[in-house]
This record gives C-alpha cells, sequence and structure tokens, in this order.
C-alpha cells in the first residue's frame, strides 16, 4: 500500500480526516436540500403541484421570518454555520402543525433541534394556501448560526467568501 502524498490536507494532520469527511458530507447535503424539488401533496389536498408548493414554502419561510424578525440573520451568513438541519412540516387544513419529520437533523446541536422544532410550533396557525381541502408538507432547510441567528433556505442571502 502507497504512502499517501503530504500534499494531501489529511495526511499534513493525521486524525483530522473526519472533519474534511464531515464538511464534504454537510456542503453536499445543503447542496442536494437545495436543489431537490419538494414533495407534492397528496392527492386531493388541493395544493398538489410542485410548484404551489414551491409558492407555498415561500409563503410559510415569510411567515415564520415575521413572527421571529429579531431572530433572522441579516445580511450574508458566514463560511462556517453551526448547524445546518432539513426539516418537513407538515399542516393541517386550518395551518396547524399536524407533524415534523428531520430529513436531516443537526444531531451535533440537539439545542437547535430543539428551538427549530419550537419555532415551528410557535408559528402556527400557517397561511392557509388558496384551496387546499387537505394537509399540506412543505421542506426548507434551516441555516443556522453560532449567535443563535438563522435564515431558511427558501429567503436566504447566501454566504459570503471566505
Amino acid at each position: 500500500m502507497a504512502e499517501p502524498s503530504s500534499s494531501n490536507p489529511s495526511s499534513a494532520r493525521p486524525g483530522r480526516h473526519w472533519l474534511w469527511r464531515g464538511m464534504a458530507a454537510a456542503v453536499t447535503a445543503l447542496l442536494a436540500a437545495c436543489g431537490s424539488t419538494p414533495p407534492s401533496t397528496p392527492s386531493g389536498a388541493g395544493a398538489s403541484s410542485p410548484a404551489a408548493v414551491r409558492e407555498y414554502r415561500q409563503d410559510a419561510a415569510r411567515h415564520i421570518y415575521a413572527r421571529n424578525q429579531h431572530r433572522i440573520y441579516q445580511g450574508k451568513l458566514p463560511p462556517m454555520l453551526y448547524a445546518i438541519g432539513v426539516l418537513e412540516v407538515e399542516l393541517d387544513r386550518n395551518g396547524g402543525v399536524r407533524r415534523l419529520h428531520w430529513l436531516r437533523a443537526p444531531t451535533h446541536a440537539p439545542e437547535v433541534v430543539a428551538e427549530i422544532e419550537r419555532t415551528v410550533r410557535a408559528a402556527a396557525p400557517f397561511p392557509n394556501p388558496s384551496g387546499m381541502r387537505g394537509k399540506l408538507s412543505y421542506t426548507d432547510t434551516w441555516l443556522w448560526d453560532k449567535s443563535g441567528r438563522f435564515q431558511l433556505d427558501t429567503l436566504s442571502e447566501g454566504q459570503r467568501g471566505e
């Protein structure tokens, strides 16, 4: 077996390869969440097209921002975030939260998981999309700064360069 090359960043600092792999996995998950089409609602639920769900996701994000103005990170986020989570929210026809389902929970920061869940539940009732006759599910990515302020990917201003 060949010796690792000295130009490899993980060989210069033994034992730190897990950090590079973890950062790569986080970036990959974030990019996958940003580029994925949101799930459509079940048939008979009203706003079932992907375009309608995408539009509703913006409404829901604005709703959360309006209730948490002092907690929104203003401007571009720093290059290294404390936590990134992808949360699916299922709402009933009255805009109440039926279910929260983590697609990617920031398990290294359980306090952030709890705070995001509390924030979503406290924001209910969510706006009722026109024509909705049943439940609606939407997904958004939470970008959490170490200061405790956040942005939702749907309304994010992006990140600063390093």
